[in-house]
């Protein structure tokens, strides 16, 4: 969940993460008990990898990307997307014909997601932001994380302030059902 380095680098280590799980997923059958434990985790690093982006990422894009608003709306968007997603996996267990659907479903998204921030955010982040900035930016989203939610709160909001507050509570009664359910912890 913390792996230091600027917030480019521990974001795009976010992204391997999930890749690997998802690939987990795919080497599965379909039916098969695990694949659901994986989904669940994949979900966990997402929502937590979301919130960071949300309070530390996209404002820096808005302040230093001179077409920042328009790009930071565009990805919160497709958080939003991938948020209804995920709380619709909600309660599925991987027996059940519309898991394996909206997991293909998550996936897409998500893929489509990473694959435009590494290509094209990230390298004009790198090119605008000085290396302390983005190392600085790194420290904020760890500690983000730390205490973000881990499950999808669809209706919560997306831009700072209003994030922060939601956010950290969220967090707290997350890490505790997830505790009580023994959720996150198949691996």
């Amino acid at each position: 969940m913390g792996h230091g380095g600027d917030i480019i680098q521990e974001l795009s280590t976010d992204h391997r993460e999930v890749e690997e799980l998802f690939g987990r997923i795919e080497a599965m059958p379909v039916g098969d008990a695990r694949r659901k434990e994986f989904a669940d985790q994949a979900v966990m690093e997402l929502v937590r990898h979301s919130v960071a982006e949300e309070q530390y990422l996209y404002p820096a894009v808005r302040e230093m990307l001179p077409d920042g608003d328009e790009i930071a709306d565009k990805e919160i968007e497709e958080h939003s997307a991938a948020e209804r997603t995920m709380k619709a996996m909600e309660g599925r267990g991987a027996d059940d014909p519309e898991f394996d659907r909206l997991v293909a479903e998550l996936m897409t998204e998500i893929r489509s997601h990473i694959a435009d921030e590494e290509r094209n955010l990230f390298p004009r982040l790198r090119q605008a932001a000085t290396q302390e900035k983005l190392d600085k930016l790194g420290d904020k989203a760890r500690t983000a994380k730390r205490t973000a939610p881990t499950r999808p709160h669809p209706s919560a909001p997306d831009t700072p302030p209003a994030n922060k507050v939601m956010d950290a509570g969220a967090g707290m009664v997350d890490r505790l059902r997830d505790a009580l359910t023994g959720r996150g912890k198949g691996h």
